[in-house]
């Protein structure tokens, strides 16, 4: 397995990789049709400027997974005191034919290591149902957060 860093070229990779995530999570088409349009505006110039990276798997060339990760501005809190940021971690995907082969706990193994490197001592993420059990064997706990839509 290859490994490499996200790039710019990588957007409609993972845009797609974003989008048939939350497939699998059981989101409907118009919705995700919609989240990719923005989230493709979003996500631009966030990996021309370096503030989304992330890595890439590859076997035989071929693109098979892949893991999006950012350093977010967040005040110091109990679960890092002397810290004014987390690491967040998101876009975790492997294409189907790829799965149940251990490339998610690698990629989440290379989010650690390069949180590690730029410093970051505490990082969140947002699980689907499927990735829970995964995340939880790899140290990850649930949190106390809680979310609503705000009417506009």
């Amino acid at each position: 397995m290859e490994v490499r860093a996200v790039n710019e070229s990588d957007l409609d990779l993972i845009c797609r990789h974003r989008e048939a995530m939350f497939r699998d999570a059981g989101r409907d088409e118009l919705t995700l049709r919609t989240m990719t349009a923005h989230f493709r505006t979003w996500l631009e110039p966030r990996l021309r400027d370096g503030s989304y990276f992330g890595f890439l798997l590859h076997e035989a060339g071929v693109p098979v997974a892949g893991v999006g990760l950012m350093v977010i501005d967040w005040p110091p809190h109990p679960a890092h005191p002397e810290q004014d940021v987390r690491g967040y971690v998101l876009n975790v995907y492997v294409e189907p034919a790829a799965r149940r082969r251990g490339l998610a706990r690698q990629l989440m193994s290379l989010a650690d290591a390069e949180f590690a490197r730029r410093g970051v001592q505490y990082a969140i993420l947002h699980s689907t149902a499927q990735g829970r059990s995964l995340y939880a064997g790899l140290g990850w706990a649930p949190t106390t957060e809680m979310a609503r839509s705000i009417p506009a």
